[in-house]
């Protein structure tokens, strides 16, 4: 079972995840959603597509563009739709 925490608070957790460069995609329904902020930050990755970016609000502290997905990615990286990653900080063990 994945989970990923920051500041002491559990995010998410899953037995299902994707690991892909090194990184946990979680599935979305196992992200506590309380915690998400929509963000406007974008970045692109040439074989994934165009990664979107939540931050993180936990108990009033804020982790900026530290979660991410692929609303839409690219078909090299189908397994990763609908799955979200953290870095910043944020604590994935498995």
């Amino acid at each position: 079972m994945a989970k990923a925490t920051w500041n002491g608070v559990l995010i998410a957790e899953s037995d299902d995840t994707v690991i892909v460069e090194r990184n946990h995609y979680f599935p979305a329904d196992s992200v506590r959603r309380e915690y998400l902020r929509p963000s406007d930050t974008t970045t692109f990755c040439p074989w994934k597509g165009t990664a979107n970016y939540y931050s993180l609000d936990v108990d009033g502290a804020e982790n900026t563009d530290a979660v991410w997905y692929y609303a839409d990615p690219k078909p090299e990286a189908a397994q990763i739709k609908d799955r979200v990653a953290f870095w910043r900080g944020v604590e994935v063990v498995d």
